[in-house]
């Protein structure tokens, strides 16, 4: 059984807002190692197929008015495809990645260059290099004043506080227990960073967490193993918009009945590896500059504003 929202809307409540998403093209993509329980090494893969799969994806954000800037991938780096890891971005405020594993540790130097010389661009100054481990919007989920943060697996519980100390955000801790679930976007997603809207799949979560989870997000879309399993969560909204994996039936008909436009996509060549939508996607959040003031300043009166709906079970 599947769990919808207490109090359902009507579509014409959700609003798209435009987004900025950094993406690299699976040209290296290839399965030659396991450092996930999906990855099986030498399955066979179709580049063609997954590149025809990426452009897909890629068009579906343009087509929706989102902004794609494209991170050249580096031979030799067959999971860059998967860009989500490279960082996390707040506000224009970046922290770079620090892979688990070494087979992954040098797409960290790529990001950190595509970083420094663009984050002029979307008030990126400030580009931290991390000290602890942490696989960037991997296991970061940015919220509207909150980051739910993953752990288990991959990031670090020290990562959690480096950055909330760069962002100034309260950080949510989250424990993964599921192999299957081995980083935070695919076993919760983002559906609405305005009004912290979720969904997740209570088996990928600790006791504690779910506890937490249930008290922060009453109104959270609950996702079945099977949905979980066909990487119904690994996807990216806009606010209305929500991209999503084609084989997560029972989650896009959750989504229409709240409100949301599901756009389907078919990446299953990438889900050899154990990616979907949202791993593709890194999304560049800028600094808010509003009346000449800083961003940090800017987005606390931002949330001063909106701060009322948002406190739900927080004391």
């Amino acid at each position: 059984m599947t769990t919808t929202v207490l109090a359902p809307v009507t579509p014409s409540v959700r609003q798209a807002s435009p987004r900025r998403y950094l993406m690299c093209p699976p040209r290296y993509f290839e399965v030659r190692y396991a450092i996930n329980a999906w990855m099986q090494p030498g399955i066979g893969v179709d580049r063609r197929r997954a590149m025809r799969q990426w452009l897909a994806l890629v068009a579906a954000y343009r087509a929706a008015g989102h902004q794609v800037d494209v991170l050249e991938p580096v031979e030799g780096l067959p999971d860059m495809v998967f860009a989500a890891n490279g960082a996390t971005v707040v506000a224009g405020r970046v922290l770079l990645a620090r892979f688990a594993n070494r087979e992954r540790s040098s797409e960290a130097a790529v990001h950190a260059e595509w970083h420094r010389r663009h984050g002029g661009g979307f008030g990126g100054h400030h580009v931290r290099q991390p000290v602890a481990v942490n696989e960037g919007e991997g296991d970061f989920a940015v919220l509207s004043n909150r980051i739910l943060a993953g752990y288990g697996f991959r990031t670090s519980l020290r990562a959690h506080a480096e950055i909330a100390e760069l962002t100034g955000r309260r950080v949510v801790s989250l424990e993964l227990v599921d192999p299957l679930c081995y980083h935070l976007d695919t076993a919760l997603m983002i559906l609405d960073d305005r009004a912290d809207q979720i969904a997740y799949y209570p088996g990928a979560f600790g006791a504690a967490s779910r506890r937490r989870l249930a008290r922060l997000f009453p109104d959270a879309l609950i996702a079945t193993r099977q949905d979980a399993y066909a990487f119904g969560l690994n996807g990216v909204s806009d606010g209305r918009h929500v991209f999503i994996p084609a084989g997560a039936l029972d989650m896009t008909e959750l989504l229409r009945a709240a409100g949301y436009d599901p756009v389907p996509v078919d990446l299953s060549e990438l889900i050899k590896a154990g990616g979907s939508v949202k791993c593709c996607t890194q999304e560049i959040r800028p600094a808010l500059e509003t009346a000449g003031l800083p961003a940090q300043r800017a987005a606390v009166r931002h949330r001063i504003g909106q701060s009322q709906d948002r406190r739900r079970g927080e004391r």
